[in-house]
């Protein structure tokens, strides 16, 4: 079973351990609590950054902003057991800073930064669960990189919520199916 219509932003996820310093695409990165700051990172157990995660206990999530769809290209079609990506995206002029809270590199330059500690592994699927508490977040002022049916986007026209006479005429037809 296989569906393309899921839309998601492009998680770079940085980690430290027996592979190194690496960094991943994770296309399912999600912020899934607000206290305390949840997020988590789906990655098959084989990938160099798993293994790295789970020895370490932390890892950065840097959620890829619009111009840096070749980050996202090079850290997700190259494994971090065979290929150097840190040195290879330097190479090509990204820069990354040291974390303040993990051993880690974090990418300057994304939308978002979290320093994250390991919290939880659930053994789910094709793509276990890793969770981590953000330690540390840096909202970036760039706007994320989007990507859908196996493409990059950006953020496209806004699509504006009903306006007050419109939720009022909803309000109506909720009340009258209210349950009692």
């Amino acid at each position: 079973m296989e569906t393309k219509q899921f839309v998601t932003n492009v998680g770079l996820i940085t980690s430290n351990g027996p592979y190194g310093n690496n960094v991943m695409a994770c296309e399912w990165t999600h912020h899934i609590s607000y206290t305390p700051f949840l997020i988590a990172v789906c990655i098959r157990t084989h990938k160099a950054t798993f293994i790295n995660i789970t020895k370490s206990k932390e890892f950065g999530v840097n959620i890829a902003a619009f111009d840096q769809n070749f980050i996202a290209s090079i850290a997700g079609n190259n494994s971090g057991k065979t290929v150097d990506k840190i040195s290879v995206l330097k190479e090509l002029g990204v820069a990354f800073y040291q974390g303040n809270k993990i051993n880690t590199l974090m990418i300057q330059g994304a939308s978002m930064n979290a320093e994250c500690r390991l919290v939880q592994y659930i053994e789910i699927g094709d793509h276990p669960l890793l969770i981590g508490e953000a330690l540390t977040l840096v909202d970036g002022q760039k706007q994320p990189l989007i990507y859908h049916e196996g493409k990059y986007w950006n953020k496209g026209t806004q699509i504006k919520k009903p306006d007050e006479e419109v939720l009022t005429q909803f309000a109506t037809v909720i009340n009258k199916f209210r349950k009692k």
